[in-house]
């Protein structure tokens, strides 16, 4: 008898271990979540491996060699000033993941303690405290990111520091909402009501309850963000806003080839792809982890 309930058992370890199981079961299954997953992973692939390895040296320039098609030396050819354009656009992947990375951890971070703060106060009757951080919340939102940088460079100056900056401020009302509206349905629920009768804090109920239960949207929001972000700094480059030289970008290298788009379409082009092909990798990820965190959408599958 001891035996047959010692079999029956089922551990913490062995629930969790069957729930991740089957994530991945049925994430293997939604094609956007594949297709997603792919285009994403081939992003960060190239940024990692041009931190060790690229063609050629991406801000050397080989006049003699300007504007050639490709070939076995340079597998995409050359720009206008002989520079390789894989090496540039492996290097200039690592600028995309910088700001997608950086920026979207802002937003997240100071976003979800603001939403977070919101949530709680209301809770515990200090609608005031919620009214002003998502009235704060609309003006920040008011400013968009191309807006932002525009105003930053104009004191600070140009560079990658200022783009990163401009989205991650962007992206904090993003997630503030998010996660104000998600944590306010959390706080509704009997277990919250069972923890504040036991006698737990407003913090500890957002830490052992709020949070976890908030996790799924905000994970689907970052990847979507992550997106945003790469678009965002691609358009501040092209504008020179962003990165800049000699540090390679998709952005920047866009706004080179214009000059160049009746005698070599393809230097735009290339960056153009690269830059589509990111994006929509990460939103098709992003509304894959929307499919498969949903609980309703999990058990239709």
């Amino acid at each position: 008898m001891s035996a047959s309930a010692g079999s029956s058992a089922v551990t913490p370890a062995s629930t969790s271990t069957g729930a991740s199981a089957g994530f991945w079961s049925r994430a293997r299954r939604h094609p956007s979540f594949v297709v997603g997953g792919l285009l994403s992973a081939a992003l960060a692939l190239a940024a990692f491996v041009s931190l060790f390895w690229s063609p050629y040296p991406p801000a050397e320039i080989d006049i003699p060699k300007k504007l050639q098609g490709p070939s076995t030396a340079h597998w995409l050819g050359t720009d206008s000033l002989g520079r390789d354009i894989t090496s540039q656009l492996l290097v200039g992947a690592q600028n995309s993941i910088v700001v997608g990375v950086i920026a979207v951890g802002i937003g997240l971070v100071i976003g979800v303690a603001l939403g977070c703060l919101a949530s709680a106060s209301r809770a515990e009757g200090r609608g005031w405290v919620e009214e002003v951080v998502m009235r704060a919340s609309d003006f920040t939102f008011a400013f968009p990111a191309l807006l932002s940088a525009i105003m930053l460079t104009a004191i600070y100056g140009p560079g990658l520091v200022m783009s990163i900056v401009a989205i991650g401020i962007f992206n904090i009302p993003v997630f503030a909402r998010i996660a104000r509206g998600s944590a306010n349905a959390v706080w509704a629920r009997e277990y919250v009501t069972a923890a504040r009768a036991a006698g737990k804090g407003p913090w500890r109920i957002t830490v052992d309850h709020v949070l976890p239960n908030i996790a799924s949207p905000l994970i689907v929001q970052a990847s979507i963000s992550f997106a945003t972000a790469i678009l965002a700094e691609a358009a501040l480059s092209y504008l020179g806003l962003g990165t800049q030289p000699p540090q390679p970008s998709w952005g920047r290298m866009l706004n080179e080839a214009q000059t160049q788009m009746f005698q070599a379409p393809m230097l735009a082009v290339y960056p153009g792809v690269a830059i589509m092909l990111s994006v929509l990798g990460l939103n098709l990820m992003g509304d894959g982890l929307r499919d498969l965190l949903d609980p309703k959408l999990a058990r239709q599958r």
